[in-house]
C-alpha cells in the first residue's frame, strides 16, 4: 500500500487491481471547511452519477483543525467513491493539490475548492469542452460573489499581469474549478505556491489551454483563507514562472547576457580611466568609476559562473529524472508491412 493515504486506499487498490479506470477524478483541497464538505460531496456525486460517470472523489485534507479530517475518514470508511488523503501538517495549498494529482487515477482530473463558492454542477461542463481536444479547461467567475476591495480588485490587478507576463490570455487565474487531462498533470512538478500558475506552468510543456464562464457563488459558511497579504507572494512566484518559462533549458542565455553586460560596462569604465590616468595624467584612486568598474567586472564574472551552475543543474534535473526537454502530443506514421 502506498504511504500517506490514510482512509480509501483498499478503494484505490481495487480500481488498480481490477484495472477500473475512472474517467474522472475530482480533486478537492480541504483546509476548515467542515460544514460545506457533506453538502459539497452530495453535490458532487449527483451531478457525476447524473452523467451517467465512473468517477471518484479525492478529498486531501491540508491540517485542519475544525473536525474535517475526522468527517473525512469517516466518510470515506462509507462510501465507495471518496478518498481521504490527510496530510501530516497545513503545507499549503499547492501541496494539496500536488498530492491530490498524485493519488488521482482519472482520465481526467477536475480541482475544485471545498467551500461551495465553485459549482460542482459546472464540471460536466468543463469536461465536455475537454473532450473537443483540449489539455485544460479552466473556469471564469465572470460574476465573482467577493468582496470589491479586498478580493476583486486585487484578483484583477494580478490577472492582468500574469496575462502580460505569461502571454497565457486566462482571464481568471485564480478560479479553482479546472479540468485537466490526466498525462498533463503527470508533467507538472508543483513546488511553493505555483497552484495559482497552473495555466502557465501548462503552457510550459506545450497545453492546449482554453477557459469557458462558470458560476460562483457567496461564501456560506467560515471565513476566506486569503487576502492582500499574498500579493508578495503572487510576485514572487511570478518571476519564477517568466524564468521557468523562457530560460528552463538554457540558463546561461539569462545569466551570460546579463554577465557579458556587466563585464563590458565596467571594461568600457577601465579603459575610459585608463585614458584620463595615462593622457590627462589625472589621479583615479579615489574617483568613485574605479570602484563602479571593479564590481561590474566581478559581478560579471560571478554571473557566467551562476550560469555555468545552472546550466549543470538543468542538465542534472532532466537527465537523473529521465525528462525530455520536448513533449511529443502524438505520433502518426504509416505502418509498413
Amino acid at each position: 500500500m502506498r504511504s500517506g493515504l490514510v482512509s480509501g486506499e483498499i478503494n484505490q487498490e481495487n480500481e488498480a487491481i481490477l484495472g477500473i479506470v475512472p474517467d474522472v477524478s475530482v480533486v478537492v483541497p480541504v483546509r476548515d471547511e467542515v460544514e460545506s464538505l457533506p453538502l459539497l460531496l452530495e453535490a458532487i456525486a449527483s451531478t457525476l452519477s447524473a452523467c451517467q460517470l465512473n468517477y471518484e472523489i479525492i478529498c486531501v485534507d491540508d491540517g485542519s483543525t475544525d473536525g474535517s479530517a475526522k468527517f473525512l475518514k469517516e466518510q470515506a470508511q462509507i462510501r465507495n467513491d471518496l478518498t481521504a488523503v490527510i496530510l501530516r501538517r497545513n503545507y499549503g495549498q499547492t501541496a494539496a493539490m500536488a498530492a491530490g494529482f498524485n493519488y488521482a487515477l482519472g482520465k481526467a482530473i477536475v480541482t475544485l475548492d471545498a467551500d461551495l463558492q465553485n459549482d460542482p454542477a459546472d464540471i460536466p461542463m468543463l469536461l465536455a469542452k475537454l473532450e473537443e481536444g483540449y489539455d485544460l479547461v479552466s473556469g471564469w467567475r465572470q460574476k465573482r460573489q467577493d468582496g470589491a476591495f479586498n478580493r476583486l480588485l486585487p484578483s484583477k490587478i494580478a490577472n492582468w499581469l500574469i496575462r502580460r507576463t505569461t502571454s497565457v490570455n486566462i482571464h481568471d487565474y485564480g478560479c479553482s474549478l479546472k479540468a485537466y487531462r490526466a498525462e498533463l498533470t503527470a508533467d507538472m512538478n508543483l513546488y511553493g505556491e505555483l497552484h495559482r500558475f497552473l495555466p502557465a506552468l501548462a503552457y510550459i510543456e506545450g497545453a492546449r489551454i482554453t477557459e469557458m464562464p462558470v458560476r460562483h457563488h457567496a461564501r456560506r459558511f467560515g471565513q476566506s483563507k486569503y487576502g492582500l497579504s499574498r500579493t508578495f507572494r503572487v510576485l514572487m512566484d511570478l518571476l519564477t514562472i517568466l524564468f521557468m518559462k523562457k530560460f528552463l533549458t538554457r540558463p546561461m542565455h539569462v545569466f551570460g547576457l546579463l554577465g557579458l553586460t556587466s563585464i563590458i560596462a565596467g571594461a568600457l569604465i577601465g579603459v575610459y580611466l585608463t585614458f584620463v590616468k595615462l593622457a590627462w595624467h589625472e589621479n583615479i584612486g579615489n574617483r568613485p568609476l574605479l570602484i563602479l568598474a571593479v564590481l561590474l567586472l566581478v559581478t560579471g564574472v560571478q554571473l557566467f559562473c551562476f550560469g555555468l551552475l545552472a546550466e549543470l543543474l538543468m542538465r542534472t534535473y532532466h537527465e537523473s529524472q529521465g525528462r525530455p526537454i520536448y513533449r511529443v502530443r502524438e505520433v502518426v506514421a504509416k505502418n509498413v508491412k
